[in-house]
């Protein structure tokens, strides 16, 4: 059984999936993990030495880095529902994930060129921007494929592929730096080849089956079955009680999600650890999201995926807390690393499943836009925001406000959740829902 926006009938809950069908991972969602790892090879190589890059190389200030990285977390945002719309109006959402992926590639050319604040801006951008559009139609094309009785576990085989390549790309950054002090380019370099692999194989081995016409065939084929064809896009089938709440929800959490970058800067102020060590902060919160992704995205499915996404945060706000503790050593910033993981683990693949489960058939990859636009848009507000902070009260007391600020989201929505829900009555919690 699981947690959701259920609508109450009759006195009831609406009815959870069964749990007892055996779980099968369709071959389509491993292909396109693969495709995710080497594309995250070649983003989280990038991503593990660009703070240090962008304050140490650059020089530029903690102002600066909270613009970059609010452009990171945030700048796909603007793409994200319009390449969610174009999938599900076209059903072509391989073509669509194909030019995001293209796009992110295309950026990591100029990337061995950009030196300047601009530039680096640019760079980032169109990288994201990649990445805005091919999420959506990707993750529809997981929810596709899937078993909708285990869909935030098949999720989380998925994103655990998606973590091997999210932790080698770190570690590969570390080995060129260990082996060519200040070997950025090097690095760029190297992302640059795994990011044409991972096109290669999005290209080669993923099927662009467009749903709606097979569908349609299979009526056709088969006039004795119920086979019905799914009703074309239209954008009022989002606007239902359950996509809104999620989306507020989200948003909340979202604006208190500081990016991963200003934590690592924190522990190793603190720690004092040699910059060539940097990439590894990544790496621990990387494996431990790559052993946790499939255990907890298969708890989501039986515990409840709006309970294992809110505890995800709370994860989060342990490792601010790791990082703001005035006590130092390894064992808080191991802590950290693990926390980290625990919330990618509870929260990415499982805010997908939760707005494919409740957006309609051919809504899919717009109803997990939706998701993914609220989450980036606001996570660039709560990074532009930190830098801000971080400039003005310094690191310490910067993360003092984060950590305040999240626990105060943690309890608003708790309070969404009990009290916003359908059916929610004293003595009947809505987070007891199935």
């Amino acid at each position: 059984m699981y947690l959701s926006f259920s609508d109450r009938k009759g006195g009831k809950a609406a009815q959870a999936w069964p749990s007892s069908t055996p779980f099968k991972i369709s071959p389509v969602i491993i292909s396109l993990g693969i495709v995710s790892m080497f594309t995250d090879i070649s983003s989280e190589s990038v991503a593990a030495v660009l703070p240090l890059y962008i304050t140490g190389v650059l020089g530029l200030s903690m102002v600066a880095y909270g613009f970059l990285d609010g452009i990171h977390q945030g700048i796909s945002a603007i793409v994200r529902i319009g390449a969610g719309w174009t999938a599900d109006r076209g059903d072509r959402h391989k073509a669509i994930a194909v030019l995001g992926y293209g796009l992110s590639t295309f950026a990591r050319v100029w990337l061995l060129f950009a030196t300047g604040f601009g530039a680096i801006t640019a760079v980032i951008g169109l990288d994201r921007i990649g990445k805005g559009i091919r999420t959506a139609p990707r993750d529809a094309m997981i929810t596709e494929a899937a078993q909708p009785e285990h869909l935030a576990r098949s999720f989380g085989v998925h994103r655990m592929l998606d973590t091997v390549g999210a932790t080698i790309g770190p570690l590969l950054a570390f080995i060129v730096l260990l082996l060519i002090p200040n070997g950025y380019h090097t690095v760029f370099v190297v992302s640059l080849a795994c990011g044409v692999l991972g096109l290669a194989v999005l290209g080669l081995l993923v099927p662009g089956r467009r749903q709606r016409v097979l569908e349609k065939q299979a009526a056709i084929a088969d006039t004795a079955s119920q086979a019905v064809s799914r009703a074309p896009f239209a954008w009022r089938e989002l606007n239902n009680p359950q996509m809104r709440r999620l989306l507020l929800l989200a948003g909340i959490l979202g604006l208190v999600t500081i990016g991963d970058g200003f934590i690592y800067l924190v522990l190793q102020s603190k720690a004092s650890f040699a910059a060539t060590w940097f990439p590894l902060l990544y790496v621990g919160t990387n494996l431990a999201y790559l052993v946790l992704a499939v255990p907890l995205g298969r708890l989501a499915d039986r515990w409840g995926r709006l309970r294992v996404f809110i505890a995800g945060h709370g994860a989060l706000l342990a490792a601010y807390l790791c990082a703001v503790l005035p006590a130092t050593g390894a064992a808080f910033t191991i802590g950290a690393l693990l926390l980290l993981g625990v919330f990618y683990a509870a929260t990415d693949g499982v805010l997908a499943a939760l707005a494919g489960q409740f957006s309609p058939e051919a809504s899919k990859a717009s109803g997990i836009a939706a998701a993914q636009t609220v989450v980036a848009a606001s996570r660039f507000f709560a990074s532009v925001g930190f830098g801000t902070l971080w400039f003005m009260l310094g690191r310490e007391h910067a993360m003092v406000v984060a950590a305040v600020a999240l626990a105060a989201a943690l309890v608003a929505a708790v309070i969404l959740v009990r009290r916003l829900l359908p059916g929610a009555k004293s003595g009947d919690s809505a987070l007891d829902a199935v």
